[in-house]
């Protein structure tokens, strides 16, 4: 056997063993070269790709070893979004994002980007509708500082007064620039369309009013109340020492604990049958148009995942193809699936010139019922597992993604699902599972929809949806 022929077949065998756990492995392998022989013995000792252990305080950490990178990404989850606000103190979580970037006991603001960005690392946060995370990508060697510089903005912020005052400003001035962008604003819209006053519908950034009647008293209140262990999750994804990462997490956190603790629970939204507008001076209409879907962690995710790659996943899907390419109708085109916790929607957006907007939707429709009408053939599945898979796997190989994806899964459903579980998944889906969740999903057609955009006919929509529709008002100075 050529010794580079030999060394392939153990690179592989490690790489398909490597989720097996603690192993140590002999390998007796020869080489042949004329009339001499040598005997190669590699032992590899290789620590559990995945570790989920939880502190005594309640705060779970979940670590994936890949220890054929020179990276590694952390991320700090706190279950603690827009849908754990109300009406009056809308925005508040992703003020408190903002302020832990300006400056704590030990470090200014100019010294907490230095840190991590003088070692070519990235460091940054984001706000969502249930969760924020704060998150950090470093090589291996500078894990320490990472964990150092996030667990001193989590306990050590200031949140002094000044800069509280100064970064409303900034904030009002990220509220304004949404206004700017249509699709933000469609999203927002959608969002009161399909929940109602649910706090799942409340707009992330807040609107002026409650960003400018925040004070310090008020943002650390939220922080002892959400920021809590038993509401967190540290996610870290890359070339480290499972001893040492235990090491540093007892070290930083194992004292972190909450006062007036609120444990997140959410309500059970309705999926609502609401059509609303926007008034806006624009070239485009733009829509978005609300299917039922799942509920983030429900097996179902997957087979609907697969029908919306699709119907309107990609270039190749039905809506890309039959309102793009046959018809030229517009110029983007698309469906995604957005799962929370106890409920989901399937959307489909597209931005059009507004007088083609009641063709298109005639067009959306025809092709919904049409699809839900005749399923997925066998061949036609077996093609979109793949295409599934492929697009998974493709997403695995940046270790930020693992971090995210092991993070959020433990955050929402308190389980991991490795690689080889979700890849297990998609396999199984079958034409009765795929049948199944089409009858819970896309066979309802379009229950909700947002319209933005200027001189729209709303009674030719109207007459189309057979449901009226109705105007909203620009939220960026009004409470809800």
């Amino acid at each position: 056997m050529p010794f580079y022929f030999l060394i392939e077949f153990l690179r592989i065998v490690r790489i398909n063993i490597s989720f097996k756990g603690n192993f140590s492995i002999g390998l007796n392998c020869l080489c042949e070269r004329g009339e001499n022989f040598c005997c190669i013995i590699l032992v590899f000792q290789q620590q559990k790709m995945y570790n989920v252990f939880k502190l005594d305080n309640g705060l779970r950490v979940v670590v994936e070893n890949i220890d054929y990178v020179n990276s590694v990404s952390i991320g700090i989850w706190v279950k603690s979004g827009s849908r754990n606000e109300e009406k009056y103190n809308n925005g508040i979580s992703h003020f408190i994002e903002h302020m832990f970037f300006k400056g704590t006991s030990n470090r200014t603001a100019l010294e907490i980007a230095e840190c991590i960005e003088n070692v070519g690392g990235q460091m940054n946060a984001f706000t969502g509708k249930e969760a924020t995370c704060f998150y950090a990508k470093v090589l291996d060697s500078h894990l320490d500082l990472a964990v150092d510089v996030l667990a001193d903005m989590l306990f050590n912020s200031k949140f002094l007064s000044e800069d509280i005052e100064k970064e409303k400003g900034v904030i009002i001035e990220e509220i304004n620039m949404s206004e700017d962008l249509p699709e933000d604003v469609l999203s927002d819209l959608h969002s009161r369309a399909m929940w109602g006053e649910d706090s799942i519908s409340l707009p992330i950034l807040g609107n002026i009013d409650t960003v400018k009647s925040f004070d310090r008293k008020q943002l650390l209140e939220y922080v002892d109340s959400h920021y809590i262990p038993e509401n967190s999750v540290i996610s870290i994804a890359g070339n480290v020492n499972l001893k040492k990462v235990e090491e540093l997490i007892d070290k930083y956190f194992k004292n972190w604990s909450g006062e007036n603790k609120i444990i997140t629970q959410y309500s059970f939204p309705k999926f609502l049958n609401n059509h609303l507008s926007r008034e806006k001076n624009i070239e485009q209409l733009h829509l978005s148009l609300g299917i039922q879907g799942v509920k983030s962690g429900s097996d179902d995710i997957y087979p609907l995942l697969l029908l919306n790659n699709i119907y309107g996943g990609g270039a190749s899907s039905i809506l890309f193809q039959k309102i793009r390419e046959e018809k030229g109708l517009c110029y983007s085109i698309y469906s995604y699936v957005a799962s929370f916790n106890n409920n989901g929607v399937v959307a489909v957006y597209t931005g059009l010139n507004a007088k083609y907007v009641y063709d298109v939707i005639e067009r959306i429709k025809d092709e919904l019922e049409l699809f839900s009408k005749t399923g997925v053939a066998s061949d036609k599945l077996r093609k979109s597992k793949e295409q599934l898979k492929g697009s998974y796997i493709l997403g695995m190989e940046s270790i930020s993604s693992r971090m995210f994806n092991n993070g959020k899964s433990l955050l929402f459903t308190n389980k991991l699902n490795t690689p080889e579980d979700i890849i297990k998944k998609i396999d199984s889906i079958d034409i009765d599972t795929i049948s199944r969740v089409m009858k819970n999903t896309f066979c309802g057609g379009i229950v909700n929809s947002a319209f933005v955009g200027d001189n729209v006919d709303l009674e030719l929509v109207r007459n189309l949806l057979d449901k009226e529709i109705k105007p909203f008002p620009d939220s960026r100075k009004t409470l809800l």
